[in-house]
């Protein structure tokens, strides 16, 4: 055998084990106190004492000294166990099981039975009867093993296995990030393992002959390419497991996970604050024994969130409000209450999460909206329309030409005033909820472009609608002109749009001999829209040009910036209508100079699918 060419080669192996986990216990001190470091120090003290006492043993002829050679090996068996699954709970983010009654009860076990080892000539509890059976040219030795011997080794290799089982649930849980150290050392375990519970039931051709220290060589080699080439320490699942409950702990909203029989199993520290309850009391018990759900939110909402499991992914199922007397002092507060399914890795439906979302102030600003504009429109409707009718009644009955122009401006300003109640109305209705329908875009500019014509018999209104050559009537062809988005938004853009150019028009165009207003709408297909070449994003292209003095700059950038400042301060509400039906609708709005003279408006609205 290749063997017999290295002398003692059992003694051998044994110490070369022992030597490679002393050389990997030096390798690995600087990083002590990251997780998992300390505990493994401990397992490589534990092998190394296990390794070199057997491998030295086997050169020992003398009883005495073998025997205490043996007690030695025996220590490094216990406690390797138990250092390996203190490494494994570190390692794997669950140190506060190391914490626990249940693995003091471990390093109890392991502390009993370090006594009943070194005690072992006054009971046996190990061994009895050890004597000499030399093989291969070494001091192996025979001895019946005692009933805590086989104790000692069944409870070591639960622990190992348990340690293997936590390492191979992060391999699978977190994926290629920690894969290859924790494969690593999950499989060097094996080897020694294997061969501790054959020489413990005495199998094989030389029972008396224990390979577990040999095996420790390529548990070495293993570990060894776990510390150096996949940087075992640099990087851990402890990360993982603890940015896992810092995300849900540190919260400020209330999160309650519910069991499929709606019951509670977690909340985060916010909900127990909300709730005036701590988690151990919650668990296991309704969530309406802690929170009032009213209709539609409770089993219902949970229903919905069965319903439509694809919402989860969106960020969650049903999501109502309610009212909620919070238990921290803050008073009562309004929570939005969103409710999903929760699911494990395999996508099993396993349970729910519920998170309140405290909108509070949101709700107090929206209900002072609601009032202030609700007031203000009243106002400015009844105020507006009495300053006009007086204003009409001056310029009617007076003869200085110079009161007849101021009388005739207070009616343009009252009249100014009633318009801008009416986009304050608009405004209302763009920030309410509203749902998405099939809208037909040519349809709603040939709409709105009638009403402009309507309105202001004086000015000129082109329309033209890319593919038909006559765009006033109600032929030229059979393309597609719909999209689903919210019809009230798109119509208040469309409207404005063409509004503006009409209403703030100053008489001094040049696309007309006598310089009226002059507006050109004009509405084509792109990306695939209407029959067009195909594309990855179609659209419907609307293009309001005037010929008017433009729009202020200062304006612009006020609408473009998302806010209004004493130094650039928007005159109407116009613009910001457009700006916010733009946004419900997703479509996008570009402001652009007119050569020679005038603005060019372009609204690209997505063309969004029914499905």
């Amino acid at each position: 055998m290749a063997l017999d060419l290295v002398p003692a080669w059992p003694a051998v192996g044994s110490l070369a084990g022992g030597a490679g986990a002393v050389a990997l216990a030096w390798a690995i001190r600087q990083h002590r106190g990251r997780p998992g470091v300390d505990w493994f120090l401990g397992v490589f003290a534990a092998q190394a004492t296990w390794c070199v006492s057997y491998g030295v043993g086997l050169l020992v002829a003398d009883p005495a000294v073998r025997a205490a050679l043996e007690t030695a090996m025996w220590l490094g068996v216990i406690w390797t166990g138990v250092a390996f699954l203190g490494f494994a709970l570190e390692y794997t983010g669950r140190s506060d099981v190391v914490r626990s009654r249940p693995f003091g009860a471990v390093a109890g076990f392991g502390l009993l039975s370090s006594v009943l080892v070194a005690t072992n000539p006054l009971h046996g509890a190990f061994w009895t009867d050890l004597s000499r059976a030399p093989v291969f040219g070494v001091e192996t030795v025979s001895y019946a093993f005692g009933p805590w011997a086989y104790l000692t080794v069944a409870v070591e290799t639960v622990l190992v296995a348990s340690a293997v089982f936590l390492l191979v649930d992060t391999l699978l849980s977190y994926g290629p990030l920690y894969r290859r150290e924790s494969a690593a050392v999950a499989l060097s375990s094996l080897p020694p393992g294997f061969a501790l519970v054959a020489w413990t039931l005495q199998l094989g051709p030389v029972p008396q002959l224990q390979l577990a220290p040999v095996m420790f060589v390529p548990h070495v080699i293993l570990d060894a390419y776990a510390f150096d080439r996949a940087e075992m320490f640099d990087r851990n699942p402890t990360t993982s497991r603890a940015a896992e409950r810092t995300a849900i702990d540190d919260l400020r909203d209330p999160i309650v996970a519910l069991a499929l029989d709606r019951r509670v199993v977690r909340l985060n520290p916010a909900a127990e604050t909300v709730l005036g309850v701590d988690a151990e009391t919650a668990r296991d018990r309704p969530l309406a024994d802690f929170l009032d759900l009213p209709v539609g939110i409770g089993d219902e909402a949970i229903d919905a969130a069965d319903d439509d499991p694809g919402d989860d992914e969106a960020g969650g199922g049903s999501r109502e409000t309610v009212q909620v007397d919070t238990a921290d002092g803050a008073g009562r507060r309004t929570y939005a209450v969103s409710v999903s399914r929760l699911t494990d890795p395999n996508g099993t439906h396993v349970g729910y999460t519920v998170v309140l979302s405290d909108v509070t102030e949101r709700e107090r600003r929206r209900q002072q909206l609601e009032v202030l504009n609700r007031i203000l429109r009243h106002n400015l409707r009844n105020d507006a329309g009495v300053v006009r009718g007086y204003g009409e009644i001056l310029r009617d009955r007076l003869d200085d030409p110079e009161l007849v122009r101021m009388a005739d401006a207070v009616e343009r300003r009252a009249g100014a005033l009633a318009a801008l109640g009416e986009k304050a109305g608009t405004v209302e209705r763009l920030l309410a909820d509203s749902d998405a329908g099939a809208t037909d875009v040519r349809d709603l500019v040939r709409a709105v472009v009638a009403d402009a014509r309507e309105r202001d018999p004086d000015a000129v209104v082109e329309l033209a609608v890319a593919g038909e050559p006559d765009a006033e009537t109600d032929g030229g062809g059979a393309a597609d002109w719909t999209t689903h988005v919210r019809p009230d938004a798109l119509r208040a853009v469309v409207e404005n749009t063409v509004e503006n150019a009409v209403d703030h028009h100053d008489g001094e165009g040049v696309e007309r001999d006598d310089g009226g207003a002059w507006v050109r709408v004009s509405l084509r297909g792109e990306g695939g829209a209407t029959g067009e070449s195909e594309g990855d994003d179609p659209r419907f292209v609307l293009t309001v040009a005037d010929d008017g003095p433009g729009i202020p700059d200062h304006e612009v950038e006020a609408v473009e910036s998302g806010r209004e400042t004493a130094l650039e301060h928007g005159s109407g509400l116009g613009l910001w209508v457009v700006a916010w039906g733009a946004a419900a609708v997703g479509a996008e709005v570009e402001y652009a100079e007119r050569e020679p003279r005038g603005t060019r408006v372009t609204v690209s609205i997505p063309v969004v699918d029914g499905e």
